[in-house]
């Protein structure tokens, strides 16, 4: 009898959000590459890297492009102003070097 539940479990499977919270916590990568080559001259390379998984699992991965990104993070707004004002600063100095 436990063995036909088993069974009966394993074809069933688990509900989506089992299956969601599965994918999340391991994660899930697709990759893919798309080549158009021309007379054996290759015209162009398109690579597809997608990684599905929870932040804490990409972070365990060494993955944090988030963090950066100056659409998405305040903190790389701050860095990119930091660093026009920067170079700003610095061709001030070279120009009176001159």
């Amino acid at each position: 009898m436990a063995e036909q539940q088993a069974v009966t479990h394993a074809l069933h499977g688990e509900g989506l959000g089992d299956i969601i919270e599965r994918v999340l916590e391991k994660g899930v990568v697709i990759v893919g590459d798309i080549k158009v080559n021309l007379c054996d001259v290759e015209l162009l390379t398109i690579k597809i890297r997608l990684l599905i998984a929870s932040v804490e699992t990409a972070q365990k991965l060494g993955i944090d492009w988030w963090k950066n990104d100056f659409d998405l993070s305040s903190k790389a707004k701050e860095i990119f102003e930091e660093n026009r004002a920067l170079k700003e600063r610095l061709e001030k100095l070279e120009a009176k070097l001159k």
